[in-house]
This record gives structure tokens, sequence and C-alpha cells, in this order.
């Protein structure tokens, strides 16, 4: 068996049904049953059983599936190095950050590689989704929250300011908060720092609209809905918003960056990050 066999039978594996399988992969339906018909008839036994549920993995199955995944790393593992290799800065780069941090941070940083580097052309995966390095995924990553998986390169970049804001002309809220809307991170992003200092900052204010998107939060807030903690840079730079209490400000994050060790030897993503750290981490 070849690795692209391997890649129809961990696709279907992973996501149960054929159909899945095949848009993950890019191919045609047919296409992957196709393969998958093939592939047992090479092995001589069924390797899925098919149910109410989809596909589900047969002993025959469960016991190829490791061997499988050992298979995938030492493709990807070359796949990384082959790319790490490449001695033109040019090509694809795929960087996972929050969208406010790509349109507010970083954009100083892609106008300067552009000017550098024209033959790069950054791909920017936006949300808060914590992308597998390792599968490249991404090629490089900026977040909050530390890596903590192996064999990734990573440093702090910055520690990012963050500040209370308000609609421009709104009246100061009570110091109670009362009568005052929050707009806070949604559930899954409870936990953040700045939420629970704008809970206890205004005890009696209520909670009037929750997004995972910090540049939703900025616009709702412009909108006079009610308070919010923003990324400096997003808060100052948004039309219709103010800034209260500069002297008393939320707590800020760090900022880290971080890719694979096998892609340390990438121009494009070396470019990037070195004008990362030159542009922002200064800050």
């Amino acid at each position: 068996m070849d690795w692209s066999d391997m890649r129809v039978f961990l696709a279907i594996a992973r996501s149960g049904s054929l159909g899945a399988a095949a848009k993950q992969l890019g191919v045609s339906h047919p296409t992957v049953g196709r393969r998958l018909q093939v592939l047992e008839q090479t092995s001589g036994q069924p390797l899925f059983l098919r149910t109410a549920q989809g596909l589900v993995l047969t002993d025959t199955g469960e016991r190829i599936l490791g061997l499988a995944e050992e298979m995938e790393q030492n493709a990807l593992s070359i796949e990384r190095r082959l790319a790490g290799d490449s001695d033109q800065p040019e090509g694809l780069l795929r960087i996972s950050c929050a969208e406010w941090f790509a349109g507010y941070v970083l954009t100083p940083v892609f106008r300067e590689l552009a000017l550098r580097y024209p033959l790069i052309a950054p791909e920017v995966i936006p949300g808060h989704r914590l992308f597998d390095l390792a599968r490249r995924d991404a090629d490089i990553a900026f977040r909050i929250v530390p890596f903590t998986e192996p064999d990734i390169v990573h440093r702090k970049l910055t520690t990012m300011r963050y500040g209370l804001y308000v609609s421009a002309g709104s009246s100061a809220p009570k110091p109670d908060g009362k009568g005052l809307g929050l707009i806070l991170m949604n559930i899954a992003q409870a936990h953040y720092p700045d939420v629970h200092w704008l809970q206890q900052r205004f005890p009696l204010a209520r909670t009037v609209f929750t997004s995972s998107s910090r540049t939703v939060q900025a616009q709702v807030c412009a909108s006079g809905l009610g308070v919010a903690v923003l990324p400096r840079p997003l808060g100052d730079r948004t039309p219709g918003l103010q800034l209260l209490d500069p002297d008393e400000p939320p707590p800020g994050r760090d900022i880290w960056m971080g890719y694979h060790q096998d892609m340390r030897q990438m121009d494009r993503l070396r470019a990037l990050a070195d004008l990362a750290s030159s542009m922002i981490g200064s800050d």
C-alpha cells in the first residue's frame, strides 16, 4: 500500500463517511469510493463496517490505523523538510491568527513583506481554533495561548495592551455598572482575564452581547450598546469608540508566535517571523 492509499484510509477513518473524506481530500465522492474498494480488495479484508452512523473501522482497520498514522507522520515530516529547504522566498505562507490581529497588527508587517519579498503570498486563516502546525494546517501561528505541542519553535512576541471602550460621546458609566450593558467574549472564552476584569469592575451590569470576534465587539460597542474590553490597536483605530480610564487598564495578554521546528529553514516563513519580531516585538 502506498501513501496515497493511506491518505484515503485515514480520511475515511477520521470523518466517518465517503463524502466528508472526499471533501477533506479535494476529490470526488466516487473517487474515494473506488479507492476504498481497491484498498479492501488488495488487503483481502473489509476495513470498514457500513452502519447507520457512518463507516466504522473493523478489527483489521483498527490494527492498521496506527501504522497508517505513523506513515502519515513520516510523509508530513518529508513535506515539511522539503518546504524548509526551498532556496527562494516565494510561495504560499499560511498564517493562523485572530482576525483583529491580522487586520490591525500584522497589516504593516504584510506591507513590508510585500515590498521586500513580492513573491511571497500570505494567506491568513482567521479564528480562535488552535491549528495543528505539525500537520501543516498552518505554517506559522500567532496566538494568546502559549504553545505546548512538541517540536514547536515558539517565542513570546509582545504583551498586547487592552483598553475599556464605550461609544464616542457616551456618558461615563456608574461605578457599580447599574444599567450598563457588557459586551463580552462568548462562553468558550468566558475564562479570559479581561472578561473577569470587566464583570468585577461593573458588578451590577448585565451581559447584552457576546462574540468570539473582537472586531464584531468593537462595532457593537461603537453602536452604543455597551462597554467592551478591546486590544488597543483595534479599539484606538475603530471609528466611534472612546477609551475610558487609560490609567486603570484591563489586563493585557501575551502574544506568542510559533511554527514547527522542521520549518525553521523555510525562507518565506523566516522572512515573516523576522519582520514580525522586529516590527511588533519591540512594542
